[in-house]
């Protein structure tokens, strides 16, 4: 039952060593669930907050996979080699726009009534 596990923990091992965004994508993640633990988000907020977090990390997750099946395939620069990776970057980025559109829609009015 454990040897489940191995090949996943290896892979995530080898994203902390090779993907320094995916590092950042977690710090960023604990930090959002503080502020969450701070304003006693709703279940379904943190529904959309868990949907956000784990969705970005899928894409990094993808995105660096794309990147070693690219670099596995050829060392010399490809076009299409190029393609894909820019492509499965730009998967990243629209994840994390709309984390964070998520993360300004939920955290936005309940900072603005601190303030007030």
């Amino acid at each position: 039952m454990m040897k489940r596990f191995v090949y996943p923990l290896q892979g995530f091992m080898t994203l902390l060593k090779k993907d320094r965004n995916f590092v950042l994508h977690l710090l960023t993640a604990v930090l959002v669930i503080i502020a969450g633990s701070c304003f006693d988000l709703t279940k379904v907020e943190w529904l959309f907050i868990i949907i956000a977090i784990f969705s970005v990390l899928f894409m990094e997750v993808i995105n660096t996979s794309v990147e070693y099946v690219v670099d596995l395939v050829t060392d010399d620069y490809h076009e299409l080699a190029k393609h894909a990776k820019d492509t499965a970057s730009f998967a990243v980025v629209l994840a994390s726009m709309m984390s964070a559109i998520i993360g300004c829609v939920i955290f936005i009015p309940r900072i603005f009534a601190l303030l007030n």
